[in-house]
């Protein structure tokens, strides 16, 4: 008979350490976000893709398509291209194409880049029903942004 009191105090027990730990958790505040209401601040030193840096004066991208930032690239998620304009020294970007289901967020391109031209986005809800839109481009993302 001894066995059943024990069995039924540790029981109740158990039963009073569980409920104790609930009641512990009910009165504290809530840590989670309704997903698509609310949404987290970013870090300041968060990473997302890259993306075109525009000039301040004439709202173009400071890319000279020098092609360092391709380079440097380790997993190959960037293709560029540019063309020379009558009038215009050097090259203007006509291409700006990033593969982000390949890239490794390494910032390899953005330290490469000498003119300033590229940076990590703060875009971190990214969702798409196929791996094709995960290919950006980044110039015609800059232009859309600027309208």
């Amino acid at each position: 008979m001894s066995g059943y009191f024990k069995e039924l105090f540790s029981g109740t027990k158990s039963l009073a350490v569980g409920l104790g730990i609930t009641f512990r958790y009910m009165v504290k505040p809530v840590v989670t976000l309704q997903y698509p209401h609310e949404s987290l601040q970013m870090t300041p030193r968060f990473r997302g893709h890259i993306e075109l840096i525009p000039n301040e004066e004439t709202g173009e991208p400071n890319c000279v398509v020098c092609g360092m930032c391709q380079k440097a690239c380790p997993s190959n998620c960037i293709s560029l291209a540019g063309e020379k304009v009558d009038g215009v020294k050097g090259k203007v970007l006509t291409k700006y194409i990033l593969n982000f289901t390949t890239c490794s967020l390494c910032g390899m391109c953005v330290e490469s880049c000498k003119f300033n031209a590229i940076t990590f986005s703060k875009e971190y809800n990214l969702a798409g029903p196929s791996r094709e839109a995960y290919v950006f481009d980044l110039k015609k993302r800059l232009e859309d942004k600027k309208q």
